[in-house]
């Protein structure tokens, strides 16, 4: 197994920064290590503290990609602007960044962000009697990624304490001959692509539930609209908070709950002065509005113009207004 250079001191020489130019060339910088050339076929399993380099560049990592070396960027603690081709995140520890090869990827640490950078080649993942760690690994690099955990939960420190393992073991002297690295980054990979592939099924499942939710608030709407229920009493009736509902309202639809409500109203409205010939005042007390001014005033915020020159305008009828509207 052969390893790249050992993890620089705080006191190692500031590397030549790549340049930002290339940024903008038909070609973004490729590099082995940030910094440091790529050479083709090259097999290698590193392991090195987010300050080591990022610290050297002002703890800001520049847009650039691997070519055959998988990253797995562990945040312990701090936080991270994380750049995934052309998806731009804000991630907080603690949590881990995957980086397939070829994925432009950049950084821009908080200072003092804790963790630690994984870069390894597929060779010493999948060579051996090892068919479920290689499994593991195609299914955790298929894509680039940002797995989440909570502080503290038992998967979070079960990775922490492999790569704090993996890191201790790398930097032990002599270490080049030693298969424990290799392991601890076979069962690593392993419990990482467990963990993400649990969080997968878990957002499945509370993205089903929201959508349940969502449903029966819509339900609720339609059959108390025109009751004009306060959205306490559709919060209550579904035993979330009024932010709550407004939350999974905008998480389903961009809208806010008292919106939808509103929207609902208004279609009302327009249905019945369209197909229904009677006052304006008579169509606002059927929809709820003890005040036919006050009606007027919502549907024109609403629509744009009051209610009866809408009428007259989809009925194409001369805009003239009867007494009795």
């Amino acid at each position: 197994m052969k390893n790249a250079d050992p993890i620089e001191s705080r006191s190692a020489p500031v590397p030549p920064r790549p340049s930002r130019r290339a940024l903008g060339s038909a070609q973004v910088p490729r590099f082995a290590l940030y910094g440091e050339a790529a050479s083709p076929g090259q097999e290698m399993l590193h392991i090195e503290e987010v300050w080591s380099r990022s610290s050297l560049y002002h703890w800001e990592i520049d847009a650039h990609l691997h070519q055959g070396l998988y990253q797995i960027l562990w945040v312990r603690q701090g936080q991270v602007s994380v750049l995934l081709d052309e998806s731009h995140q804000s991630v907080a520890g603690p949590a881990a960044i995957v980086i397939p090869p070829g994925v432009v990827h950049g950084f821009r640490f908080g200072p003092g962000t804790d963790g630690l950078v994984l870069t390894l080649s597929a060779r010493f993942l999948v060579e051996g009697e090892f068919q479920s760690v290689g499994e593991a690994f195609r299914a955790l690099f298929a894509g680039p990624a940002v797995v989440r955990f909570e502080a503290g939960e038992a998967p979070m420190q079960r990775l922490d304490a492999l790569l704090r393992e993996l890191a201790a073991e790398f930097m032990l002297p002599g270490n080049a001959a030693s298969p424990v690295p290799l392991w601890l980054a076979r069962a690593l990979v392993w419990r990482l692509a467990q963990a993400s592939d649990r969080l997968r099924q878990a957002g499945g499942a509370a993205a089903h539930r929201h959508q349940a939710l969502f449903t029966r608030f819509l339900l609720l709407v339609e059959q108390h609209f025109l009751e004009h229920w306060l959205l306490e009493q559709y919060a209550s009736r579904l035993g979330l908070s009024t932010p709550r509902l407004n939350r999974l309202a905008r998480a389903e639809s961009g809208r806010s709950a008292l919106e939808l409500v509103h929207e609902r109203l208004t279609r009302e409205a327009c249905r019945r002065l369209v197909y229904i010939a009677a006052p304006v005042a008579n169509v606002a007390e059927e929809l709820g509005f003890a005040d036919p001014a006050y009606f007027s005033r919502f549907f024109k915020r609403r629509i744009g113009m009051n209610p009866h020159r809408w009428r007259q305008a989809q009925l194409g009828a001369p805009d003239q207004a009867p007494a009795a509207s």
